[in-house]
């Protein structure tokens, strides 16, 4: 992983089995904001999905390639297209990560996006983006 990349970290008083549930559902907690379409799988080693949200500004192909049940899950972004940037690629061959773990009688959720670094166009739009999905998941996972 890229050293500076955008990471942030809550904990849940759920399971780490129903946060992992709760994570592959892409679905119920990466929409709300800004007129999402999801679509595809997201639960198996392999499935792919795409994300489509404001109008055709940005356009995203996940694939899950790593999944360790109650512990990891990585998504690849195979493809992308955000139309508000000069790279509007730059999201592709970045990773979306989540680490699960125990901490104090909770579980710890540490998502970082791998290659959204602060030297891109993208790092201050999408980290805010990602702030506002991340606090609605965290509020779900209570």
């Amino acid at each position: 992983m890229k050293k500076d990349s955008f990471t942030t970290s809550f904990t849940s008083s759920k399971t780490s089995e129903e946060v992992l549930e709760a994570l592959l559902n892409v679905q119920q907690w990466w929409s709300g904001f800004y007129e999402e379409t999801i679509k595809g799988k997201s639960k198996q080693l392999n499935d792919e999905f795409t994300f489509k949200a404001g109008g055709g500004a940005h356009y995203s192909k996940q694939k899950l390639m790593e999944l360790i049940p109650n512990k990891k899950i990585v998504w690849l972004v195979t493809d992308s297209k955000l139309t508000f940037l000069t790279d509007t690629s730059e999201w592709t061959d970045s990773r979306i990560c989540f680490d699960i773990s125990g901490e104090d009688n909770k579980t710890k959720v540490t998502f970082t996006h791998d290659g959204l670094v602060p030297q891109i166009e993208c790092y201050n739009e999408c980290s805010g983006g990602w702030s506002k999905y991340l606090g609605k998941l965290k509020n779900d996972l209570g």
